[in-house]
């Protein structure tokens, strides 16, 4: 029996995405009917599809699935979860990690919630500034917690492959709000995000 990958996307936006992106390829110099582009097209389509996927996904919905009454006020962080996202200046990849924490006040949400809001955000066409904020905001209205801390750090292909290409850049974005936005708490956030405990 033959191998048949089965995939589930919108017939109208993919068959859109296929005319102009075989258009594209025509206007770049390229043979858009060579053997290896014949279906680059179709592949675009798909792949643009599945790293925009976080339009059709409400973060606040992810949180609220898995909230949980619990009488708790010590700070949870969960750290280092990676993220993929696309510069929406220039349409390139940019990737690297996210720290979030935040500080309960009557409400907790499941672990792997924090990193799905933290995946929905990033499969949107962004930028970084933006995307530290939105995953803050989105905790904080959902869970009403005493403060949130988001710090992301990435690396741009925008920096890195075009412009200024500088291969070994950075990008460092923060944004607290509640108890993180005085020293002790965001001193402590700042400590255990570069520790190395396991």
């Amino acid at each position: 029996m033959a191998y048949k990958k089965v995939e589930h996307f919108d017939e109208h936006i993919t068959t859109g995405l296929i005319e102009h992106y075989r258009e594209s390829i025509k206007l770049l110099g390229e043979n858009e009917q060579r053997e290896g582009l014949l279906k680059t097209p179709e592949r675009m389509a798909k792949s643009m599809q599945f790293l925009t996927q976080g339009y059709q996904i409400d973060p606040k919905e992810i949180l609220n699935s898995a909230k949980f009454h619990e009488n708790v006020s010590e700070m949870i962080i969960v750290k280092d979860i990676e993220l993929y996202s696309l510069c929406e200046h220039h349409v390139l990849p940019f990737f690297g990690k996210a720290h979030v924490a935040y500080i309960p006040n009557g409400w907790i949400t499941g672990l792997s919630k924090i990193a799905r809001v933290v995946d929905t955000y990033s499969r949107r066409l962004q930028v970084q500034e933006r995307l530290t904020t939105e995953i803050l905001n989105a905790i904080q209205e959902t869970l009403n917690p005493l403060g949130v801390a988001v710090v992301i750090e990435a690396s741009h292909l925008c920096m890195m492959m075009r412009g200024v290409q500088k291969q070994n850049s950075v990008t460092t974005t923060s944004a607290f709000c509640g108890e993180f936005q005085k020293n002790e708490s965001r001193s402590e956030f700042i400590r255990l995000i570069g520790a190395k405990l396991h």
